[in-house]
């Protein structure tokens, strides 16, 4: 079962994703390099041509979303997250909005249940947002047509709000190298926060553990609200 690792610090972590990254591009350059090479393109046709630049645009298109994993890795640990007090009802509803006719138009269902007495969380409102949209488009890419997405809010009693993103029929044995980058991504935004974040895949399950706000502190578990 694919499970997140657990780094024993944040600049473990960073070293460990920053490494994973890396040595996923190195397979398609090493496409790039085998392809491209001055005596292979000069001896083939037009036909042949069009095809390597196809297959090449390809590679050079993960390449372009590895880097960009790589940057936002790095921009995460430089940059101090914006914290501040804000609903969860209103941050579940914003995300779900984003990915809503994505699901629709593959007839993947994505419900979303939120305690109702779920309280405020303290954090950076946009690399939440980013980090649960990359959790969804993950969940809606190993999911297939009639599953369910869940998206669970509910607080506990140690002033955090635990949210899980799942798919409880998913069955994956393992993400390729861009899919694996984007959770990584997720969970710098995530524990850059000074938050917890981890996964499996059998079944698909992403579990956040957000700071509640201090206004918050003292909220019980209430019923379950099913949007």
């Amino acid at each position: 079962m694919g499970e997140s690792p657990m780094p024993k610090s944040a600049s473990e972590a960073l070293y460990f994703n920053l490494s994973q990254c890396i040595h996923a591009t190195a397979q398609p350059l090493a496409v790039l390099r085998a392809s491209l090479g001055n005596s292979c393109v000069a001896k083939m046709g037009l036909e042949e041509l069009r095809e390597l630049a196809a297959s090449s645009a390809a590679e050079v298109e993960r390449l372009c979303t590895l880097f960009s994993c790589l940057q936002q890795l790095v921009s995460t640990e430089s940059v101090k997250p914006q914290l501040s007090e804000t609903s969860i009802v209103h941050l579940l509803a914003n995300v779900a909005d984003g990915v809503n006719l994505l699901f629709k138009e593959d007839r993947i269902f994505l419900r979303s249940i939120v305690s109702d007495s779920c309280q405020p969380v303290l954090i950076d409102k946009a690399r939440t947002l980013q980090a649960l949209s990359t959790v969804l488009l993950i969940a809606h890419a190993v999911s297939r047509p009639q599953d369910t997405v869940e998206l669970i809010a509910s607080s506990s009693s140690s002033n955090t709000v635990r949210i899980v993103v799942r798919n409880l029929t998913s069955c994956v044995d393992q993400m390729n190298a861009e899919t694996s980058m984007s959770m990584a991504f997720a969970e710098a935004k995530i524990r850059s926060q000074q938050a917890t974040f981890s996964w499996s895949l059998r079944p698909f399950s992403v579990q956040m553990e957000l700071q509640g706000a201090p206004l918050g502190i003292g909220a019980n578990a209430g019923s379950m609200r099913v949007v």
